[in-house]
């Protein structure tokens, strides 16, 4: 089992502390790595997972040579500031070089998510055991890493004022949610998702301790459509050095509403949806699904917990349950929204992505936990691009409305389900 002093701010619940064992270990270039096991076996101890990556990989941070031999310092991620926006754009050139595994573009054979599998040509995949039930681990191509010893402080690019640069000191890691690399995220069952909902709270809590960092943002991307270069069931945790835009313009309104009237944005909009009820597609104990009234996407649902929560590591056992249970109906409802003729439906690409309280910002708390699930299919052979109006101005024009949303769920299952 683990001890609540392994780690420096997170606390295992009951269930956790009985049916869950994190087992930490660093892979061979340095990178973070945390077996979360579910299997009896590994949780008492009986059994015991590989700790030693067995790659000859140099360390993550070191210099390298260029083309001509010479030596040159690791090109960590910087980001720039848009003086018209305020908004942060981090850069990370090393992404270019990351495989790809998964659609058209694939570039690679091989799946760096999958267990070990001794004797197979492939040997670089980031898993050392060769089975798992939950792992994560610190990515090994970031959109934003902390480089030991690196100024952080603000530069200008060309030396003009207008333009500030600074280190991308952020965070990225990766959550493999099942060993099935052929595996669907909506075929797995409630308690593997158990352990998912697990590792996120696990994570939030650690992260948020972590020098720099001001908003811990899990996320699913799910489908080719959606941009997926490696297709095995996985999520991933971006940890922003800056409060990302979309968060920010939230954190103003609530901030805002909270001004005007003294309460919570988030939870009277979920009281609101509760109230009309249309809108409303699932409820169970401690949460509920709601398509809300001004849905930008064809495919949106918002999932908010009953008890007022700020952050993911905040939920306490029962509504760890409820929300693995809640995402499992999800995820088979949306695979199941959009009908191709044959009844089967089709596996819906979609993005579900937490939005919890920044670490720091006073304003966090005004704010409140939910998650933002959404698709841009819509229909079973047509997809929403964001064309001129929503990639140009960001102003959405809606294919549907929110009740077409939310009668097509209404279809699919009943709102009240099990907890």
């Amino acid at each position: 089992m683990i001890h609540m002093a392994d780690f420096a701010k997170y606390e295992p619940g009951a269930y956790a502390k009985e049916h869950i064992r994190i087992t930490p270990t660093t892979l061979a270039d340095g990178r973070d790595f945390f077996y979360l096991d579910d299997d009896p076996e590994y949780v008492s101890g009986a059994k015991t997972r590989e700790l030693k990556d067995p790659r000859p990989l140099d360390y993550r941070f070191a210099p390298h040579l260029d083309a001509d031999g010479n030596e040159v310092p690791y090109a960590a991620p910087q980001m720039r500031r848009d003086p018209l926006t305020g908004d942060w754009i981090p850069m990370a050139t090393a992404r270019m070089n990351r495989p790809i595994t998964a659609g058209p573009g694939a570039t690679a054979k091989g799946n760096p998510l999958a267990a070990r599998k001794p004797g197979d040509p492939y040997q670089d995949g980031e898993v050392p055991d060769t089975d798992y039930n939950v792992v994560v681990f610190e990515n090994r191509f970031p959109s934003m890493v902390r480089v030991p010893g690196e100024d952080d402080s603000v530069k200008f690019v060309n030396g003009s004022p207008l333009w500030e640069q600074k280190p991308a000191a952020g965070r990225c890691e990766v959550i493999c949610f099942d060993p099935n690399e052929h595996g669907l995220p909506a075929d797995l069952p409630v308690s593997r998702l158990r352990t998912v909902v697990e590792a996120w709270a696990f994570r939030t809590a650690e992260i948020s301790t972590m020098e720099g960092i001001e908003q811990i943002f899990p996320f699913e991307n799910h489908g080719a459509e959606i941009g997926v270069s490696l297709a095995h069931p996985h999520g991933q945790v971006y940890c922003y050095p800056f409060i990302a835009p979309k968060m920010e313009k939230e954190l103003q309104h609530t901030e805002a509403y909270h001004d005007k009237t003294g309460g919570n944005l988030l939870k009277d909009i979920m009281n609101a949806e509760i109230e009309a009820g249309e809108r409303v597609i699932m409820r169970n104990h401690s949460w509920v699904a709601y398509v809300p009234a001004a849905a930008r996407w064809p495919l949106e649902v918002h999932v908010a917990p009953v008890r007022d929560v700020l952050t993911l590591d905040q939920l306490d056992d029962q509504e760890r349950w409820d929300l693995a249970s809640m995402y499992s109906h999800l995820l088979k409802r949306g695979n199941a929204f959009f009908d191709k003729g044959d009844g089967k439906g089709m596996d819906l690409p979609y993005i579900a992505a937490w939005h919890q309280a920044p670490i720091h910002d006073p304003r966090r708390e005004n704010y409140r936990l939910n998650l933002q699930f959404f698709s841009f299919r819509r229909a079973a052979n047509k997809i929403k691009y964001l064309a001129g109006s929503e990639s140009g101005m960001a102003a959405w024009i809606s294919d549907t409305t929110p009740e077409l949303i939310a009668k097509r769920f209404h279809e699919l299952g009943d709102v009240d389900i099990a907890d």
